[in-house]
């Protein structure tokens, strides 16, 4: 193996452990070393992809395979404990989100990073898709104007399969809910496309499983930048208008193409997921009273998993600059934090 090839661990092979190894595998500068999952399951995965499985980190560094890099795909309430056992053998860290379920430990775990010299990632990998990627060129290249407001949706329905063990913490409030689970994600980006948000407030939705874990929240955002926005967010709604859906992102799911956002400019609107832009054709007049010309943004064909792998490669080589930092993994956690306590409280919550 030339000396240049970075050698990367998968820790976790639940649902999205196999999916980082595709990955890993698929990258000619890097190899996959071996997976670490204590759970019988693991062993067909290993099988898989043709590499060592070890139950445990200790287990893994203690037989001599110690990588350059690990992605933990761990349950969310382990994201922490897992990352800190890794950086205490040397090792760069990719971790799914979210960063952590608390935001005390996300901090304790960018402050272990620093101190132990070693690159701390998070696993948004959705800042890879390339409907993101076009949105972000649109805006930088002011096709939309000034930002004003944005309509978001992340609404589907997530059968009882979903909640069953090895996954039953989906169903938790302290681990689980849309909120942790999927919201994240749709915060990382927003945050991504219009800067930090600096003001939520949140009504929680109706109960239909009873589980202790929220199902949705209707969510009102505020950014730093002036720009306002609305967030409807359900798991337990048939709808096609979620980001999955909208981008076909997942091959599990149908791809529908449906919008999910809606980004209102002082010269035009985005419509995320059909990527349909709509303004006054050039020289035109500006009044209501004339139809908006409608016009398609070419999105690309990149795989988002494939360029995540790549960015750490790239990030740990030192080519680089980290797409989504344990800072930005943290920012997204501290909004859906915010969002829950307005759910809590009924008030708005600033963030700082």
């Amino acid at each position: 193996m030339p000396a240049d090839i970075l050698t990367i661990a998968v820790i976790g092979t639940g649902l999205i452990g196999p999916r980082h190894a595709q990955s890993v595998q698929s990258n000619p500068d890097a190899r996959l070393l071996c997976v670490v999952d204590p759970r019988l399951e693991a062993k067909e995965v290993a099988e898989a992809f043709g590499v060592p499985l070890f139950e445990s980190i200790k287990q893994m560094v203690a037989e001599g395979h110690r990588p350059d890099a690990a992605i933990v795909c761990t349950p969310n309430s382990t994201h922490v404990a897992v990352s800190l056992e890794l950086f205490k053998e040397g090792i760069h860290v990719l971790v799914e989100k979210p960063i952590s379920i608390d935001i005390a430990s996300g901090k304790q775990l960018i402050t272990a990073a620093e101190e132990a010299g070693r690159h701390l990632l998070v696993g948004h990998h959705r800042r890879f898709n390339p409907y993101v990627t076009a949105t972000k060129n649109a805006l930088l290249e002011g096709a939309v104007g000034r930002p004003i407001a944005v309509s978001g949706l992340w609404a589907t329905y997530k059968p009882g399969s979903y909640f069953a063990p090895p996954t039953a913490w989906r169903a938790e409030a302290s681990s689980g809910g849309p909120i942790l689970i999927n919201l994240i994600h749709e915060v990382d980006i927003l945050q991504y496309l219009l800067g930090p948000i600096s003001r939520v407030h949140a009504e929680k939705t109706l109960s239909q499983r009873g589980h202790p874990a929220e199902e949705g929240a209707a969510i009102l955002l505020r950014f730093a930048s002036g720009a306002v926005g609305t967030f409807i967010l359900s798991d337990a709604t048939p709808s096609n208008h979620f980001f999955e859906s909208g981008t076909g992102e997942n091959p599990k799911l149908p791809h529908s193409g449906e919008d999910f956002y809606r980004i209102f400019g002082s010269e035009g609107t985005l419509s995320v997921g059909d990527m349909k832009l709509q303004r006054y054709r050039e020289g035109g007049q500006r009044t209501w009273e004339r139809l908006l010309s409608v016009e398609d943004v070419e999105v690309g064909n990149e795989v988002p998993f494939d360029e995540q792998v790549k960015n750490l490669v790239g990030v740990i080589r030192g080519t680089q600059e980290p797409r989504c930092t344990g800072a930005d993994g943290l920012r997204a956690l501290v909004v859906c934090d915010a969002v829950k306590k307005a759910m809590e409280t009924g008030q708005a919550v600033d963030i700082e």
